[in-house]
């Protein structure tokens, strides 16, 4: 082994920090040692009664005993331990109780914490200070100690002060190294997270994934649908910029109010991710649109060159704000790709029933007496081969948000034509 393997434990920054965390513990310590050393004295003393010495232990153990199982204490260690002993342990779940095995779990390791640290911090005043006596006569000091004060006769001999006060000191820091490390590797036993707290992280985590998958979705809609637009007013605007300056002029403001739009949706999204200085998100008030401004996206996607024959029945302005909303992205959407992929005019319908009969258009595993059914079917030519292009994340959205409003989509060539059909549950009584 080499002179860096046996000295470098006593020099690493690692060995520094938790040195500092057991000498945390020490001190922590020393209102219990306090009270142990009162309670002590009283049981010496005979003139004390022995009943209120029992009675007063009593309540000082309980008292004692109780932050050691407290959810703060746990916490406070978690933050020690990952900052001073380097473990990576997650932070506790807000708002989760925890339950009675992770209690005992972190009170056994606070008790370690403060009986290690109170034996280091022992050691610090005691042994540290004689090894400095030891040390103190060979380098030409006078430490003002002689064999009657009790240390022996290596104190007058330079070899053996010197020897002694060495090992005193390299033992010193073996022993704060050895018990470091040690802790580092039980921290994540004792204070690691608990079943229920691992289960809550994972709901969190699965959450944020949604939320990211939503605004993913939301961006590719949105700005999908107005670039598509875009390219298609300015294509043609190309076309005929000599023969029509007119129809020139309206497709750049098409263009124009297309990309506002998107820009207003694109606000709206990064406004759910940017945090203000206080840590907590700023969403933007920018209202979404939803099957209200149905009449404005076929107008826009009618401007753009693509002929839509829409169908709309049924109060659409009084669907429920998230069922209107997910409906309009669909509709957006299956435009977007009827632009994209498909060829011809567009056949759009939008149905809002009254009433729904039981049984009559219910989804496989939804009860039929409690929900009206939006119905949204797109028809459009298709351009190539079958489904060409119609497979990508424009119809995973789309099904992402049926799904997640509990309804039902297809999608597929149906003879000549690409046909894609949306049911969304709308409960009874429910209205925007």
């Amino acid at each position: 082994m080499s002179l860096w393997g046996v000295l470098g434990p006593l020099v690493r920054g690692s060995t520094w920090r938790r040195a500092v965390f057991l000498l945390l513990g020490g001190v922590l310590a020393l209102p219990y040692a306090l009270l142990a050393a009162a309670f002590a004295q009283m049981l010496g003393n005979d003139d004390v009664p022995r009943a209120v010495v029992f009675g007063l232990l009593l309540v000082a153990v309980v008292l004692a005993a109780v932050p050691v199982f407290l959810a703060g204490s746990r916490a406070l260690e978690i933050a020690a331990a990952r900052a001073l002993l380097a473990v990576d342990l997650p932070e506790p779940a807000a708002g989760h109780r925890i339950d009675r095995e992770t209690r005992v779990r972190a009170a056994l390791w606070i008790a370690l914490h403060l009986l290690t640290g109170g034996l280091v911090l022992f050691a610090a005043i005691s042994a540290l200070p004689m090894a400095l006596v030891f040390l103190a006569g060979p380098i030409g000091l006078d430490p003002g100690v002689s064999r009657a004060n009790g240390f022996g006769p290596l104190i007058a001999n330079p070899v053996g002060a010197t020897l002694t006060g060495t090992v005193l000191l390299v033992g010193l820091g073996y022993a704060v190294a050895g018990l470091g490390a040690l802790a580092a590797s039980m921290a994540p036993v004792l204070l690691g997270p608990s079943q229920g707290e691992r289960i809550a992280a994972l709901e969190a985590r699965a959450a944020r994934l949604a939320e990211r998958n939503r605004l993913a979705r939301e961006l590719h809609d949105s700005v999908g649908h107005a670039l598509t637009v875009a390219t298609l007013q300015a294509g043609a605007a190309r076309e005929l910029l000599d023969v029509d300056p007119e129809f020139t002029r309206r497709a750049l403001l098409a263009i124009e109010e297309t990309s506002r739009h998107a820009m207003d949706d694109l606000d709206h999204v990064l406004g759910l991710l940017r945090e203000s200085d206080g840590g907590r998100t700023r969403v933007s008030t920018a209202p979404q649109p939803t099957l209200a401004r149905l009449d404005r996206l076929v107008a826009d996607t009618r401007a753009a060159g693509l002929a839509v024959e829409s169908r709309v029945s049924g109060a659409v302005g009084e669907l429920p704000a998230a069922v209107s909303r997910e409906g309009y992205r669909i509709v957006q959407e299956g435009l977007t790709n009827a632009a994209r992929h498909g060829c011809g005019p567009v056949t759009l319908r939008v149905d809002v029933p009254e009433a729904t009969a039981p049984g009559r258009g219910a989804a496989p595993d939804a009860p039929s007496w409690n929900c009206r059914w939006l119905e949204i079917e797109l028809l459009n030519g298709l351009r190539g081969a079958a489904g060409s292009g119609r497979g990508g994340r424009g119809l995973a959205g789309m099904r992402e948000r049926v799904l997640l409003l509990g309804g039902r989509l297809t999608a597929g060539p149906q003879g000549d034509r690409w046909r894609v059909r949306a049911s969304l549950p709308v409960p009874r009584g429910e209205t925007g």
